[in-house]
């Protein structure tokens, strides 16, 4: 089953997948598991590389915000997975989840071998640094666990150095640029000095393992999705100007139009200062 699954995820361009014993995860949302009727088993977790050429370049959004939201292609990814196991595996359960899980995620795929715990609480992988987003296939199907000791970065505390708040998670940049209201003076500096409107990649983008990555040009994704309807450079006219299904479909569209539109406004007023 393991190489079943291995080899779906293969035709979407996803080759960093392992699998643990369903109770070597730490489980974070037991209901998760009530709901699909799985109470032990087995997890087929994977990590799916986002990062595009151009979100590379120019940008004022983080890099996982400059395709549509990951969400879509996880959807629409499972939706297909999961029905053609049913299919080969009829007398088996089978549910799929990304972000909002039964298992604590990172330290799932650190555990089952894909990759390293960063200082900035990142899963880092050799070939795509942490530029990559967590999923997995969980079964009631008992699989060979690839478990072994979790490992951490090297580190070199470069995340921290170069992060806007000294790498304090609870007040991060993207924190902020997700925040309702008005923002206070200190907090329009920040926005102003490190010029994102949505989210923050400079831990990513310091960190040794992405200057590898980027080196040995494996860092950037095959799939299709997130090579497409790129947008990486906003304005807050553009925002402004979008039908509601158009932003919908973009990850920051879960805070609403108005926030996203105050930070462009403030990056707006920035350069009309400048």
């Amino acid at each position: 089953m393991f190489d079943t699954i291995k080899d779906k995820l293969g035709k979407f361009n996803i080759d960093l997948v392992s699998c643990l014993a369903l109770g070597e995860c730490k489980i974070i949302r037991p209901y998760l598991l009530d709901r699909c009727g799985i109470e032990e088993g087995s997890v087929i977790i994977f990590a799916v590389p986002y990062l595009s050429p151009v979100a590379c370049k120019k940008r004022n959004v983080s890099a996982y915000a400059v395709s549509r939201d990951y969400h879509i292609f996880f959807s629409s990814l499972f939706e297909k997975i999961i029905k053609e196991l049913k299919e080969s595996f009829p007398e088996n359960k089978f549910a799929g989840f990304t972000d909002h899980s039964p298992i604590n995620e990172i330290e799932a795929a650190a555990k089952s071998g894909l990759g390293v715990i960063g200082e900035n609480h990142l899963l880092i992988t050799e070939k795509y640094s942490s530029f990559v987003f967590l999923g997995e296939i969980i079964t009631d199907a008992v699989l060979p666990s690839n478990a072994g000791e979790t490992q951490s970065c090297i580190k070199c505390g470069k995340c921290f150095k170069a992060c806007p708040v000294n790498g304090n998670i609870n007040s991060c940049l993207s924190a902020l640029t997700q925040k309702k209201g008005e923002l206070n003076e200190n907090e329009l500096i920040t926005l102003k000095k490190f010029g994102c409107a949505w989210g923050c990649d400079i831990c990513q983008e310091v960190c040794p393992y992405t200057v590898s990555a980027i080196k040995s040009g494996s860092i950037f994704t095959k799939i299709d999705f997130f090579n497409n309807s790129l947008v990486a450079v906003l304005t807050s006219n553009e925002i402004e100007m979008m039908d509601d299904a158009e932003f919908g479909e973009r990850a920051y569209s879960w805070r609403g139009k108005q926030t996203i539109i105050r930070n462009l406004k403030i990056l707006e007023e920035k350069e009309d200062e400048q």
